[in-house]
């Protein structure tokens, strides 16, 4: 039996303490005793790109906007769906996730973080959701394991009246706001509709071949 190994630590602004786990070539991001991600499994974290994608239908050049880097899995699954047209914007609150992506898990993000469509922001997704005004065509988030503030309770905003508002005014007609989770909601999507979207939500298996955890997305589209 292999022994977990520390790799890193990395404290959240305004949150907890996140750790990097890995055993033999499987890396695992901690939040304290509760496992954010793993490269095990990454199928609904990379359906969280690809579905939207397909919901937006060709769009041409659209531009993507994703909350949270964590292992790569969605940026990388966005980019190998998009044309060469694309823009795809990260927004990466803690610097160590970058140096971890670059560093122990640099065979994971396969330069990812170099492709020429890529704009990197160590900065929080509520600032550019905020400052943007019908500029994405999608935002997707994945920043906390669902629609409250685990990793850092000032996150609790993108997910409340105000900051689905702030989402819905940050995209482009027919936009579309994309949120994982680990489990259901029933008052986040009703929260969803109340902000005035058109709400799709969608259960997705952990892994490829229909097993593991059952995750949750929704696809908010703005009308």
């Amino acid at each position: 039996m292999i022994t977990p190994e520390h790799v890193g630590t990395a404290l959240i602004p305004g949150g907890a303490e996140m750790r990097l786990m890995r055993r033999g070539h499987e890396y695992t991001i901690m939040l304290e005793r509760v496992e954010l991600m793993s490269s095990r499994a990454s199928h609904s974290e990379q359906a969280l790109a690809t579905m939207t994608a397909e919901r937006l239908d060709g769009r041409p050049a659209p531009q993507f906007l994703i909350g949270g880097y964590g292992m790569g899995f969605t940026l990388r699954a966005a980019l190998g769906v998009l044309g060469p047209d694309a823009g795809v914007t990260v927004a990466e609150l803690v610097p160590e996730i970058i140096d971890w992506a670059r560093g122990p898990m640099a065979g994971l993000t396969a330069g990812c973080l170099d492709d020429p469509r890529v704009v990197l922001v160590k900065d929080d997704v509520a600032m550019l959701i905020g400052a943007a005004r019908g500029g994405y065509d999608a935002i997707l988030l994945d920043v906390d394991n669902g629609p409250d503030g685990l990793t850092r309770t000032g996150n609790d905003h993108l997910y409340g009246p105000n900051g689905l508002l702030a989402a819905r005014a940050a995209l482009t007609r027919g936009g579309i706001l994309a949120i994982w989770s680990a489990e259901p909601d029933k008052a986040f999507t009703a929260r969803l509709q109340k902000a005035g979207f058109a709400v799709d939500e969608v259960v997705v298996r952990e892994r490829p071949n229909g097993k593991g955890a059952r995750h949750v997305i929704w696809f908010a589209r703005k009308p």
